[in-house]
């Protein structure tokens, strides 16, 4: 550990602060917004009317614990113009978002990517979800002249009813093509979201092959793929796409939460803590049993002070008895993206 120009000793959040303080090529990253101010077209000016119709979070939802979190990898810049590029080639879109959080995973970007195309919301992660607040949310969709279902792609739940959606939306042109005498015409489906919400495991499990690859981190799509699906559907799979800035910096924080933002670029323990202060705000029974704690006992509790008490009552310990938060707080997001702290959605209509 080194000794800073002041003779202090450095502290944890100050060394990670300067180990981060440039970004990785192709990434950027910054906990205050620039200073500085370039001309913009006329389409950023509009997307910027557009997204200050999202509901925008007050001083009072944040914390200290509130990190300004930023990323846009420069593979996005080039996954948008496909996606532009792509989009005559199919007849509908189906935007796949997590049940979690139903607004802050969706890029508003898309809108305006898409256009007048039919459009599906596909509302995976449902088994992590409170499933009231799901029925709530696919209400809201529907309010919108969406059609909205839910999936649990781990399971296979609601990909029974993708099919017959899809012929739904699309009931129009197939009508129009039946006229002209043209049957079974193949439909094409673009999937779209953002990284780590489920595209590769839904066409997986929907096309029962395990060609789109598959892991637990955003970011893994790089290409776009054709995938044939039985009844004359084909889908076409894009890489995840984030937006440039989160207006919202709540946004961030739930994106972040549920790992639709790498972890690398944060700092961990200070997420955990954001996070448990949330928790507070919305306990569950499930999560005083997960960590064997009493409501009465950590009621307005510091979120530090019961992060070290969580890590003391798993047995996380460092030299001389003390807690080792920085374990515990990867543990507690772990286990919350686990839903082993109880089915939670973190936004629900109308908030």
């Amino acid at each position: 550990m080194k000794d800073n120009k002041k003779g202090g000793i450095k502290g944890k959040r100050q060394r990670f602060a300067e180990k981060n303080a440039k970004p990785s090529h192709g990434s950027t990253y910054s906990r205050t917004r620039s200073t500085q101010s370039k001309p913009k077209p006329a389409a950023e000016k509009d997307r910027k009317v557009k997204r200050a119709s999202r509901p925008q979070t007050s001083p009072q939802q944040l914390s200290d614990n509130s990190q300004y979190i930023q990323w846009f990898p420069g593979h996005m810049t080039r996954t948008k113009r496909q996606i532009q590029s792509d989009l005559k080639l199919v007849d509908a879109v189906a935007e796949i978002i997590d049940a979690r959080l139903p607004l802050s995973s969706r890029n508003p970007d898309l809108s305006e990517l898409i256009g007048g195309k039919p459009r599906i919301i596909l509302m995976n992660k449902c088994d992590l979800a409170d499933p009231r607040a799901t029925k709530k949310w696919i209400e809201y969709f529907r309010k919108q002249g969406l059609k909205a279902i839910e999936l649990d792609c781990k399971s296979g739940r609601g990909l029974g009813s993708f099919v017959t959606s899809v012929r739904e939306v699309l009931a129009d042109k197939i009508a129009a093509w039946e006229a002209k005498g043209m049957k079974n015409h193949s439909l094409r489906v673009m999937i779209v979201g953002i990284p780590n919400v489920g595209k590769s495991s839904f066409i997986n499990r929907i096309s029962n092959s395990s060609k789109a690859k598959v892991e637990d981190r955003p970011g893994v799509t790089r290409g776009n793929q054709w995938f044939t699906l039985d009844k004359n559907i084909e889908l076409l799979d894009t890489p995840g796409v984030l937006w440039p800035k989160f207006d919202d910096q709540a946004v961030g924080e739930r994106l972040a939460f549920t790992g639709a933002v790498k972890d690398q670029i944060m700092d961990t323990e200070q997420l955990a803590l954001r996070l448990i202060e949330y928790m507070q705000g919305n306990i569950t029974p499930v999560f005083l049993e997960r960590f064997s704690l009493d409501a009465e006992e950590i009621s307005g509790l510091p979120s530090h002070e019961l992060l070290a008490l969580i890590a003391k009552k798993r047995g996380m310990l460092i030299s001389g008895g003390n807690a080792d938060t920085e374990r515990a707080a990867v543990m507690v997001l772990d286990e919350f993206r686990a839903a082993k702290l109880g089915r939670i959605t973190l936004e629900l209509p109308g908030e």
